[in-house]
């Protein structure tokens, strides 16, 4: 059976091929892998990447290789800024119900958006 029938409807690249044609270690994929970064799938004995994580994998490439962050610093780093990301977003539903409770809509400010 091939990879191919075994995931159909995912694109998957090899974690071999997106090392060499990055000049990475295989271990660092693993090492990301393990806490949680990326996921990764294990076919037939071939490590294979999702290719919607590839723009955070290669992220996190850059911060290791490029500003010599090490894993540890780099799920910080990950954490912190999914959690402004997420403040970001609740100041923003905040501000747009504290100006529908200004413009005195009516029916704008429920006591649900408390």
């Amino acid at each position: 059976m091939t990879i191919e029938e075994l995931m159909p409807d995912e694109d998957l690249i090899p974690a071999e091929k997106f090392c060499a044609s990055h000049h990475i270690e295989a271990s660092f994929i693993r090492v990301l892998h393990e806490s949680g970064l990326i996921t990764v799938k294990d076919l037939q004995g071939s490590v294979f990447l999702q290719a919607a994580e590839l723009p955070e994998l290669e992220k996190f490439v850059r911060w290791h290789y490029e500003l010599s962050i090490n894993p540890e610093g780099i799920e910080v780093i990950d954490r912190l800024l999914r959690q402004i990301d997420e403040l970001r977003e609740e100041n923003r539903s905040l501000l747009n119900k504290l100006r529908r409770y200004e413009s005195g809509e009516p029916h704008a400010f429920r006591e649900a958006d408390l």
